[in-house]
């Protein structure tokens, strides 16, 4: 006896050879309602999709038929986000055969004409998914998609985060008579109602600014009255904080959003609070310019504007209107493992930083940075010291 795990592809049409082979060979079919239709009635059908329904149809078939073949039909391929991967540990006691299909990728990109093998691959289907957090890793992503995320929703995250106009294209009903290919835009879509089996592609998101940590002071735009962060600073902060492609961060007190904005730029998705709007509008601005999509301005005070945001992996302090204990024991509620750089200009600061990230147990270390700057003056270079600030990094022991 063996058990076929089955690819069926996007319907009957895309069926390969060799599955159809399975199947005519199988005594039983067992899967979703919606493919077991696409086989006649000469097969006893069982229809389940929970793995522990299944598995228990496989058992009851072969105490009534005995040795003779099982087909298990999964949508798509077998090896593209398919329920093929957890069921196989509980159906290893019986000779299992796994026979791909073709799956929605792969039938959308030959509609569309265009190779798939440089595409981002995301799962939307049943599960959290930050569409603004894959476009901005470069490359065109393509989403599978369904429950409460469909392409309407996921376009509406993309034109929240400032991307109405990224291009983006829908496959609905791949394979069937009712197929539909749309192409227009992440803000055009956001609104609009789509089929349930839907798949959707959209370009990377514009990002001008692709180079390492400490973008040039002269890039950001800047008033007097909102305080920044300075290019060689933020790169030590990046440096301290080592942010993921995939890590949540967050920055309190953004000020002009330099920070926030080179993390955003590194990280996955980036959480910024800052208490004035007027810097916040600034933040805003510097945001679109540099294309840091992933970057959320929030308006709020620490700590109760962080009770809400995600869990962290990592999180800079720039400004905690003395409320430092209360932010590093919201952060270490979220995540003890989360690390925090905490940036210092006073010696007061400095001193309360040290004591309370040792207090909560974490490894400190501290970096002073002093840093000159040359400036023209009749014809020659001068040095035009900037006041040294200190970096307090903490990481749990």
């Amino acid at each position: 006896m063996t058990i076929y795990l089955i690819g069926t592809g996007c319907g009957a049409g895309t069926l390969t050879k060799e599955a159809e082979n399975a199947v005519n060979g199988s005594k039983c079919l067992i899967g979703a309602e919606r493919l077991l239709h696409m086989f006649p009635d000469d097969w006893d059908k069982t229809a389940a999709t929970r793995q522990q329904d299944i598995v228990a149809a496989v058992e009851a078939s072969v105490q009534k038929y005995g040795p003779e073949d099982i087909s298990i039909l999964f949508s798509g391929d077998t090896g593209f986000y398919s329920g093929t991967r957890r069921l196989l540990p509980l159906l290893e006691k019986y000779d299992v055969r796994i026979l791909p299909g073709i799956s929605s990728l792969q039938l959308f990109s030959a509609r569309c004409g265009r190779p798939w093998q440089d595409w981002r691959l995301c799962s939307a289907h049943g599960t959290d998914c930050d569409a603004v957090k894959e476009v901005c890793r470069g490359r065109p992503v393509f989403f599978l998609t369904g429950g409460k995320l469909g392409p309407a929703q996921l376009c509406a995250q993309l034109r929240d985060a400032g991307l109405a106009d990224l291009p983006v294209v829908i496959g609905q009903e791949l394979g069937t008579e009712n197929e539909r290919i749309c192409c227009g835009t992440a803000g055009a879509f956001a609104d609009d109602e789509f089929a349930v089996l839907s798949v959707m592609l959209a370009e990377a998101a514009p990002r001008p600014y692709r180079r390492g940590p400490g973008l040039p002071d002269e890039l950001f735009e800047r008033t007097q009255r909102i305080p920044m962060t300075k290019q060689y600073i933020r790169a030590a902060v990046l440096a301290s904080l080592c942010p993921e492609p995939d890590d949540v961060c967050w920055d309190v007190g953004s000020g002009t959003g330099s920070v926030a904005i080179e993390l955003a730029l590194q990280a996955g998705a980036v959480y910024s609070v800052e208490q004035n709007a007027e810097a916040l509008e600034l933040a805003e601005r510097n945001r679109r310019v540099f294309g840091a999509w992933n970057l959320r301005l929030l308006q709020g005070s620490a700590p109760e504007a962080l009770r809400d945001l995600p869990v962290p992996d990592a999180v800079f302090v720039g400004g905690s209107s003395g409320r430092l204990r209360e932010i590093i024991m919201i952060i270490r509620e979220k995540n003890p493992q989360a690390r925090i750089c905490v940036s210092a200009v006073t010696v007061e600061t400095l001193t309360a930083s040290v004591a309370l990230l040792n207090e909560f147990g974490y490894e400190t270390d501290v970096t002073q940075i002093s840093v000159s700057r040359s400036r023209k003056a009749a014809g020659l270079h001068l040095m035009t010291a900037q006041n040294p600030v200190w970096l307090v990094t903490g990481e749990s022991r």
